[in-house]
């Protein structure tokens, strides 16, 4: 597939349709300056409209009720949001993302001969003719003409008015089409027919450059994987919208319709692959091994039946003890009896990228379990796959995938009148309470307020929405009735024109409350500091231990989504297995045990391209069996998405098999699944650094430009540099005193750049509302300090009597074991247990704190500090041999 040519054809494709729609309605007196009003002198039947150009704009027949349609759905957006000029850009975008998806939709469906005529829409069968087939035989496909269609179309023909023809033919192709795929072929016969703009003959068309710069075998459904390309090309298509949220300045919040944007990231194939062979497929291999005592045996049959199934990315469970394995075999699924019942959903599922390699699972399973393809798609689709998401456009893209994958199976599923169990979130914003005339039954008005209720405001929350169960299918049952009923009064009447929407807010509500045997999702990232008021505030209400960030947040939606026993498999930020704010979801996680996790790092994603975020792929179980091994393969160290890959498959590297009560060892209990034994050891029998020592932050001044110098930027005269307490310094004359502020990587010594305004024991600052003092009993003393912020690797050096620091040099205190402390911590050893408690470049005083300590014998201790004096002697000389040292005496050369 390539990428490259899918990308700039997305990204170039949004804009080229969004200028040409723009055009069009600035032709009908649209524009994001203003909406012009009909001329006086305009009919019922045909309008005018000032452009500024030397003839009037025209507008006719059915197309004044198109005008008007646009006119409104602008409006409406501008009464959302309070700005006319966003309103038309929303608007626009709309209608470009629409005929977006059905181009491509068509393209895929001619290429792989789905559709129903079997005549193409876009292209030709001849590569050398550049006329569409649709164009140049309308009447061999199965669209149906009136006499006077016919009749236009041979007239369009003889005029050689060929775009026309084509613009007239495409339109009734998708019309058409929404007998099968109903959900993305909407009736056109709106505002989006009147802006379609596309040509078959502009070599500098969409239309032109759709057949042209992308490859017919990039959309064949026989090549491994191809319905990818609908995800990609959504990928794509969002990558400017994405650079516009994260390219303004200041604090602006993301607001709900760009979250989609923002949030997209396209799953790489391998790791869809890695996530539901390692769920929905665990549960077809725990059938077949059920039995098995033997662990070498059961592992040895995984590999097989995996390999039968071509599940390259499946990793056998790791030994277990026979009271493990008892419990796990206890609660096996019995595919013979219970494969229709197994529920799989993808909370985001975006494109529908995960939901369509699960198709082809269970698929496979199907088929082993005796069914017919023709069966198994139908049951498929109506029992097994459930999906949501909070973007219209990704939501109409994965129901054509998964109906695609579908079709590939069977030729006739799109005859057969099954809508896949997909669904875009929906607001229960547009309803009344006009919606009490369904029923007069307090069941179902129960059920439905609390429907109502739930879904306001929807689509800013999405997936993360909690709903109650209840029986859902007696409300759609209500709806069905009232459907067939005849309207008591107008406002009934309307209300009937809306159960489409009514039945689909049932819909949503019963797959959100619904426990599921799988749930498999890429949620998104962002966080939650960046979304609206309304958004943060749920988020505190009902998440406040995964609070931080959207995915973390995910990681706990999806816990509550999965049946006991069961299995959820993510792709998320690996901040959540290291950093002291997630310590709380961590304490949840371990709740349950984790089958195993490829723990990707940094450029997982970078098919993307330039995607740095650091992830992690993980599979868990619903269970809490303490002495459960996991596997974890470790794959950080590979710098490109394919090495990740290929680290992956190569099963006997970076694999470590442990229980998750080696975690609970470390202080935070952070998921340090790599950790040798003897480091283990070491925190549970050394003592916490914290425990023997003080390690302290120090002064935020708030204001470092006037309360900061460099020390050479005073007179020396004024600076006191051997102050010993508070009693001494609030005696002294002088003004300025030195001041840790961490700095550049240094060990044992240097550093003394800065000077603090001390005077009086500090009065300025003690009088500074803004300033915090903290820790000022260890003002003065001898310490070691560290900066707050590292490249990567700390530096530890020492300050002798006289020193205050600050919030970035924080420091260490200890009458008996400073300098023990300081060769400690300036040890490779060290370096590696910062990596598992503090795994990002900031180092708090915390974080030193639990830094476990083991002090050696009293002669062996005096030795290492004897040698620690003699690194500080050494490092000291150095500082001092330049100029920039308030000791330098002169240069060591002279």
């Amino acid at each position: 597939m390539n990428k490259t040519a899918i990308k700039n054809f997305a990204v170039w494709a949004r804009q080229k349709l969004i200028s040409d729609i723009t055009y069009k309605a600035g032709m009908l007196g649209i524009t994001e300056d203003g909406i012009a009003d009909k001329l006086p002198h305009s009919t019922s039947d045909l309008e005018f409209y000032d452009i500024g150009t030397k003839d009037y704009a025209e507008v006719s027949g059915k197309e004044i009720k198109q005008r008007n349609a646009l006119v409104n759905a602008i409006r409406k957006k501008e009464k959302d949001n309070g700005d006319y000029k966003s309103a038309f850009g929303y608007v626009v975008e709309e209608v470009a993302y629409t005929w977006f998806n059905r181009l491509i939709a068509i393209r895929f469906m001619e290429v792989n001969d789905y559709l129903p005529s079997g005549v193409r829409v876009l292209s030709s069968e001849n590569k050398a003719k550049k006329e569409p087939d649709l164009v140049t035989t309308p009447f061999d496909t199965d669209l149906e003409f009136t006499s006077d269609e016919q009749d236009k179309i041979i007239q369009l023909k003889d005029d050689n008015k060929l775009d026309e023809l084509f613009r007239m033919l495409f339109i009734k192709q998708c019309n058409k089409l929404h007998d099968v795929l109903p959900e993305l072929f909407e009736n056109t016969d709106d505002y989006t027919e009147l802006l379609l703009t596309v040509s078959f003959t502009d070599s500098d068309g969409v239309l032109y450059h759709l057949v042209h710069d992308i490859e017919d075998d990039d959309f064949n459904v026989e090549k491994e994987g191809q319905v990818q390309i609908i995800g990609w090309l959504y990928q794509f298509y969002n990558i400017e919208p994405k650079a516009v949220v994260f390219g303004r300045k200041g604090n602006a919040k993301i607001k709900k319709e760009e979250i989609p944007a923002a949030t997209q990231l396209f799953t790489p194939d391998w790791i869809v692959r890695y996530m539901v062979q390692n769920s929905l497929g665990r549960i077809f291999i725990n059938d077949k091994c059920t039995g098995i005592t033997d662990e070498k045996e059961r592992i040895n049959k995984e590999k097989e039946i995996a390999q039968q199934m071509g599940w390259q990315y499946y990793l056998p469970e790791a030994e277990q003890t026979p009271e493990v394995r008892a419990q796990l075999n206890a609660n096996h699924i019995s595919l013979s009896s219970e494969l229709t019942s197994i529920k799989l959903i993808d909370p985001c599922m975006g494109s529908g990228h995960i939901l369509v390699y699960a198709f082809e699972v269970l698929m496979q399973i199907y088929l082993e379990c005796g069914y017919t393809e023709r069966d198994a798609t139908s049951l498929i689709l109506e029992n097994n796959l459930f999906g949501l998401d909070i973007d219209d456009r990704a939501y109409q893209l994965a129901y054509f995938a998964v109906m695609m994958k579908a079709r590939s199976y069977d030729r006739r599923i799109l005859t057969r009148n099954i809508k896949p169990n997909v669904y875009s979130i929906k607001e229960s914003n547009f309803l009344t309470d006009s919606w009490q005339k369904i029923s007069d039954d307090e069941k179902f008005r129960e059920i439905f307020q609390t429907v109502v209720d739930t879904f306001i405001d929807a689509k800013e929350y999405g997936s993360i929405l909690n709903i109650p169960d209840a029986d859902y299918d007696y409300a759609l049952s209500v709806i069905d009735d009232f459907e067939q009923s005849v309207p008591v009064d107008f406002e009934a009447q309307i209300l009937r024109g809306k159960t489409d929407d009514i039945r689909a807010l049932v819909n949503q509500a019963k797959l959100l409350s619904q426990k599921y045997d799988v749930v498999v999702t890429n949620p998104p990232y962002m966080p939650v500091s960046n979304s609206s008021a309304s958004l943060q505030n749920f988020v505190k209400k009902n998440y406040p231990d995964s609070k931080t960030d959207m995915f973390a947040v995910f990681i706990e939606r999806v816990a509550q989504l999965t049946k006991p026993n069961r299995y959820s498999a993510m792709i998320t930020m690996h901040s959540w297995m290291f950093l002291s704010s997630y310590e709380k979801l961590r304490s949840k996680i371990l709740e349950t045990d984790t089958v195993n996790m490829a723990h990707l790092g940094a450029r997982a994603f970078d098919e993307i391209g330039g995607e740095v975020v650091q992830t992690t792929a993980w599979i868990e179980r619903k269970t809490d069996l303490k002495q459960f091994k996991a596997t974890y393969k470790r794959l950080v160290d590979e710098n490109s998405q394919t090495a990740k890959e290929q680290a992956f498959l190569n099963k006997n590297d970076n694999a470590y098999n442990i229980t998750k009560t080696n975690f609970s060892k470390i202080p935070g209990s952070p998921i340090a699944y790599w950790v040798s034994g003897n480091l283990l050891a070491s925190f549970t029998n050394g003592n916490r650094l914290g425990n023997i020592a003080d390690s302290k932050q120090g002064i935020a001044t708030a204001d470092n430009n006037k309360y900061l110098r460099l020390w050479y930027e005073v007179s020396v005269e004024n600076v006191k540099f051997d102050a010993k307490t508070h009693e001494e310094a609030s005696l002294c004359s002088e003004k300025w005193y030195p001041y840790n502020k961490g700095g550049e990587f240094r060990k044992w010594y240097g550093n003394n750049d800065f000077v603090v305004n001390w005077y009086r024991d500090g009065k300025d600052l003690r009088n500074d509302r803004k300033a915090v003092l903290r820790n000022r009993p260890f003002y003065f003393k001898p310490c070691f300090s560290w900066s707050l912020v590292t490249s990567s690797v700390a530096a530890f050096r020492y300050k002798p009597m006289g020193h205050i620091f600050d919030v970035a040099g924080m420091s260490c205190f200890s009458q008996t074991n400073l300098l023990y402390l300081l060769a400690l911590c300036n040890t490779k050893v060290v370096m590696k247990i910062l990596e598992i408690i503090a795994p990002t470049i900031n180092y708090q005083c915390g974080d030193i704190a639990n830094i476990p300590v083991i002090v050696t014998a009293k002669e062996s201790k005096q030795n290492i500090e004897k040698r620690v004096e003699s690194c500080i002697n050494i490092s000291r000389k150095d500082w001092d041999s330049f100029e920039t040292s308030w000791d330098f005496k002169r240069n060591p050369l002279v």
